[in-house]
């Protein structure tokens, strides 16, 4: 019996198939190149020196302010959304196995021992009506059982089960690397943003301080004579105007701070700073690839390819419901009324069972998990062309941002040059008594305006390259 069944199973394992599809990747239709550039982008591939793409680039190259990349670094060792994302891979690991061991027998085993003692009188007695004489007062019995139980996956139910399992793993890891992504993002668009109020900081106080000699100017000029008492009110509106900005752009320095510290992983505090907002590198050419790369780049689209996997093994996994079910089950053991000839031959024993199971009727619960997979696997599949064309959309609007805010940044610089070099002449022409101070209010609210705009500016340049380097797959 025991041969027959060895055979049995091993034939039937060995002939053993995969209900439902197997997995192909669905085709997509990517454009031959971005909008938002002027002609396909060819750097990512063909000669050996060609420029990587830009998000094919790991984020120390492309943010190169030194304080930022060990802002960046202290962020993905501590960041709280990070660790979350990393155990959640640890959990998908875990249960990867649970699933799997549904494939295995499962083998149990025991032991037993029962020991009697009984008191002198009784055996006396039960010796004397027996007529029978008792030479021991312990009775000891013993045995030993092992037991396997085994279904046999015969139609892959189990295989699927495994294999929808790893795909989620899998896209559990690639949500982890989302997560990395959007905290570079983060922490680089955070820290541009703090150099940007401290820009602004620093342009208020030097115009409070230019205000302030226009105030003292204007007293003197008053005092002589020279001046009106209008000219020395205006100019403290001036200087006050400037001077109440300053608390307020504090608050917001500290509060970014404290935003900061927090994607950093540490408690609300004071922040490193480096590069000056003018002064970050922006690189006229960026090259992007082509749009097919981001099928394989971007780790939304590599989730959303493996939960539409794990959909694809459902449907196997529900199908094989359909079909009979074969369990296998075995007993074994020895037993003994003395201990030490347990193992002898004698004393062993064994059962064995294999059951055919066919569902006859169960209202319908089979083909409903089995439509209920179907239909998520093409809500996974319309969800996954959907990453696409979102991701295709990102890159196009970030070619398109990067564009016009760096255009709009230059503007923005001849602009406040010549703001600048109009309050130059308007206090030199009120100095000398040839105009109002009129025009120096005038001329002076228009060049912090300015200054404030090109902060801005600068600053709308810096993250539209951060978010065009996120859409393009970086920063994992």
């Amino acid at each position: 019996m025991k041969r027959v069944l060895a055979t049995l199973a091993l034939s039937l394992s060995s002939t053993a198939c995969l209900v439902g599809p197997n997995y192909n990747r669905p085709a997509v239709a990517t454009p031959p190149a971005y909008r938002g550039i002027d002609a396909p982008d060819t750097t990512s591939g063909g000669t050996a020196d060609a420029t990587p793409p830009l998000g094919a680039q790991k984020w120390n190259a492309v943010f190169t302010d030194p304080v930022l990349q060990s802002l960046i670094e202290e962020a993905l060792r501590n960041n709280f959304d990070v660790r979350i994302a990393a155990d959640r891979v640890l959990e998908q690991q875990a249960q990867v196995g649970i699933t799997r061991a549904a494939q295995f027998p499962t083998i149990t085993g025991g032991g037993s021992l029962d020991a009697v003692g009984l008191p002198g009188s009784l055996l006396k007695n039960l010796s004397n009506n027996n007529n029978k004489s008792s030479s021991s007062s312990n009775f000891q019995t013993g045995g030993l059982t092992a037991s396997a139980a085994f279904n046999l996956d015969f139609w892959g139910l189990y295989r699927r089960q495994t294999e929808a399992a790893r795909a989620e793993l899998r896209a559990t890891d690639w949500a982890r690397q989302i997560t990395f992504s959007t905290l570079v993002e983060n922490v680089a668009t955070a820290y541009y943003q703090l150099r940007t109020l401290d820009a602004e900081l620093d342009i208020t106080k030097q115009t409070l301080s230019a205000r302030q000699q226009s105030l003292d100017l204007t007293r003197k000029l008053d005092e002589g004579g020279a001046g009106t008492l209008a000219d020395v009110r205006q100019a403290e509106q001036l200087a006050f105007t400037a001077e109440a900005q300053i608390p307020d752009l504090e608050r917001q320095v500290a509060q970014q701070e404290n935003n900061l510290s927090i994607l950093l992983g540490r408690s609300p505090g004071p922040v490193a700073r480096g590069q000056a907002i003018a002064d970050v590198p922006h690189p006229a050419a960026v090259p992007v690839g082509l749009p097919s790369d981001l099928l394989q780049r971007r780790p939304d689209i590599r989730r959303a390819e493996e939960l539409l996997i794990q959909a694809n093994a459902d449907i196997g996994a529900a199908r094989a419901q359909y079909f009979p079910q074969l369990p296998l089950s075995a007993t074994g053991g020895s037993a003994s009324d003395r201990l030490l000839s347990i193992l002898a031959s004698g004393n062993f024993y064994y059962y064995a069972t294999a059951t055919l199971s066919q569902t006859i009727f169960d209202g319908g619960k089979i083909r409903g998990n089995y439509r209920l997979a179907l239909a998520q696997h093409k809500e996974l599949l319309d969800t996954y062309q959907q990453t696409i064309a979102s991701a295709l959309r990102d890159v196009s609007n970030a070619l398109s941002a990067y564009k016009k805010t760096r255009e709009y940044r230059e503007k923005q610089e001849r602009e406040t040059g010549a703001a600048t070099d109009a309050v130059r002449l308007a206090r030199m022409r009120f100095a000398a008594g040839a105009t109002s101070f009129l025009e120096v209010l005038t001329n002076d609210a228009n060049l912090y305006s300015s200054q404030l705009t090109l902060m801005a500016a600068q600053e709308q340049e810096a993250i539209a390259l951060v978010q065009l380097y996120n859409a393009l797959g970086g920063g994992w």
